[in-house]
C-alpha cells in the first residue's frame, strides 16, 4: 500500500517537472507574460482609469491587478492543461496511460505543473505594477500569492473538462480563448460587475470563474473600507461553489479523457 502511495506521488512529480521544464524553455511564454500585463494593465487599464476610475471609491488600477492576478493564474493553468491534446498526437498520453499510474494522478501532475509555470508568469505583472506605481498592499498581497493553489485547481478542473470533450490541438487552440476571453469580462476580473443586470447578471453568476475572482478579492480586501463596494458575495459561498465546481469538472473531465484515449 506505502510503495503505490509513492508510486503515484513519483508520477505526479515526474509529469508536474516535465510541464515546468517545458514552460521556463519556452522563450514565446516568457515574452508573453511581459506583454500580456502590459496590454491588459498599463494600457487598457490606465485608459479606464483616467475615463472612470475617479468615482468608484477605491483604486480601480489596484483592483485591475488582483483581477489580473486571478486571470493569469487561471488562463496559463488551463492553456498547460490544454496541452494534454498535443501530448495526445504525440502519443504522449498513450505511453503515460499504459504505465502502472492511476488517471487522477496525470491529471494531477498536470495541474501542479501547470500551476507552478503560471506563478512564473506574474513577474510581468509584478513588474508592471511597480513601474505604474500601483500599490501591492504589502500583506494582502501575499495572501492572495498564498490563495494561488486554490485558483489553478479551480482552473484545471475546468481546463480537464475542456480537454474531456476536444479530439485535437486545432480545435483546442479555437476553443480556449472562447471560454478564457468571456470569463475575463463577466467575473469581475478587470472591471465591476456588481450592477450587471439582465443576461450579464446571469453570465456572471453562472460561470466559474466569477467565484474564484470574488474570493481572491475577498482575501485582497480583508477589513479595507472598499470591501463592500468590491466584494459580492460571501466568501465561504465563493468556497463551497469553487468546491463543486472542482470536483464535478475534474471527475467528469478525467472519465471523458480516459474514455476518449481508450476509444483512440
Amino acid at each position: 500500500m506505502k510503495s503505490s502511495v509513492f508510486h503515484e506521488i513519483n508520477a505526479v512529480v515526474a509529469i508536474a517537472a516535465r510541464d515546468i521544464t517545458r514552460s521556463l524553455k519556452s522563450i514565446q511564454s516568457l515574452v508573453i507574460s511581459l506583454i500580456f500585463p502590459l496590454i491588459f494593465v498599463g494600457l487598457m487599464g490606465e485608459t479606464m482609469n483616467q475615463n472612470m476610475g475617479q468615482g468608484l471609491g477605491f483604486n480601480f488600477l489596484q483592483y485591475m491587478l488582483v483581477g489580473m492576478v486571478v486571470n493569469t493564474l487561471y488562463q496559463v493553468t488551463i492553456a498547460g492543461i490544454s496541452n494534454l491534446v498535443e501530448d495526445r498526437q504525440n502519443d504522449f498520453t498513450q505511453e503515460i496511460f499504459v504505465a502502472p499510474i492511476s488517471r487522477y494522478a496525470i491529471i494531477l501532475g498536470k495541474i501542479i505543473g501547470s500551476s507552478f509555470s503560471s506563478l512564473f508568469q506574474l513577474v510581468g505583472l509584478v513588474a508592471i505594477a511597480l513601474i505604474l506605481n500601483i500599490p501591492l498592499g504589502g500583506w494582502d498581497f501575499v495572501r492572495l500569492l498564498l490563495l494561488s493553489p486554490a485558483i489553478c485547481l479551480s482552473a484545471g478542473a475546468l481546463g480537464i473538462l475542456l480537454v474531456g470533450f476536444v479530439q485535437d490541438q486545432r480545435t483546442a487552440q479555437i476553443l480556449m480563448p472562447l471560454v478564457i476571453f468571456p470569463q475575463m469580462f463577466l467575473s469581475g476580473a478587470l472591471i465591476p460587475v456588481n450592477h450587471s443586470t439582465g443576461i450579464l447578471n446571469f453570465l456572471s453568476h453562472i460561470i466559474p470563474m466569477t467565484y474564484v475572482v470574488d474570493l481572491a478579492k475577498a482575501v485582497f480586501y480583508w477589513r479595507d473600507p472598499a470591501y463592500d463596494k468590491i466584494v459580492m458575495h460571501s466568501p465561504m459561498l465563493d468556497v463551497w461553489v469553487m468546491a463543486g465546481f472542482f470536483f464535478v469538472f475534474s471527475i467528469l473531465g478525467t472519465v471523458l479523457f480516459a474514455r476518449a484515449e481508450r476509444n483512440r
